[in-house]
């Protein structure tokens, strides 16, 4: 299996760095072919100026992580969630490179749409400062609804799995810990 992990925290002392390590090592202890995505080691503009109206020409960096989302069978997402949604540089991210003709294509005269990424599959591993209950409760996961259903699911990926860690804040180190024993898990059964 080919997974791809991309992990969209801007912080490297971040717990979402070590969850993702954790996932690799994970991973590592399987037959898996690993690569990474640190979105916030890119050089590219987040801002979609144009819309769809024009396109603008995609950064190297762009290419390149996008060389390996095609290259992935299994894509792994680590995010914060920010005021109920993804980091600003992730959502850039995702602007600039899920594109029409690139994830999905728009059927002439038709509502419906192709789905350009079916065959993959995803987790969506993300933080929170509230329990997971109450942010589904309280908020309706908009982080969790824009990333795998109106991004991942609206492009073929399927199945979509979500695994939340919180409440980020109070934890203490043996928290911590079986968070990362429990990622780790994850990668190693190539979920």
């Amino acid at each position: 299996m080919n997974i791809l992990i991309i992990n969209g925290h801007p912080n490297r002392q971040s717990l979402n760095f070590g969850l993702a390590e954790a996932y690799k090592k994970g991973a590592s202890r399987t037959n898996a072919n690993i690569q990474e995505i640190v979105i916030a080691d890119l050089a590219f503009n987040p801002n979609l100026a144009f819309g769809y109206q024009q396109r603008t020409e995609l950064e190297p960096d762009l290419l390149e992580a996008w060389k390996k989302i095609q290259w992935a069978n299994h894509l792994v997402w680590i995010h914060p969630v920010w005021w109920g949604g993804l980091p600003a540089i992730m959502k850039g991210f995702i602007d600039r490179l899920f594109l029409p003709g690139m994830v999905f294509q728009s059927r002439e005269n038709s509502v419906w749409w192709d789905k350009l990424l079916t065959g993959k599959t995803a987790r969506i591993i993300t933080t929170l400062d509230q329990p997971s209950w109450y942010y589904w409760l309280m908020y309706g996961r908009p982080s969790v609804n824009q990333l795998k259903k109106a991004t991942l699911e609206y492009c073929g990926v399927k199945p979509v799995k979500v695994s939340y860690f919180g409440i980020v804040k109070t934890a203490n180190e043996l928290r911590r810990q079986k968070w990362l024993d429990e990622v780790y898990e994850l990668g190693r059964k190539q979920q």
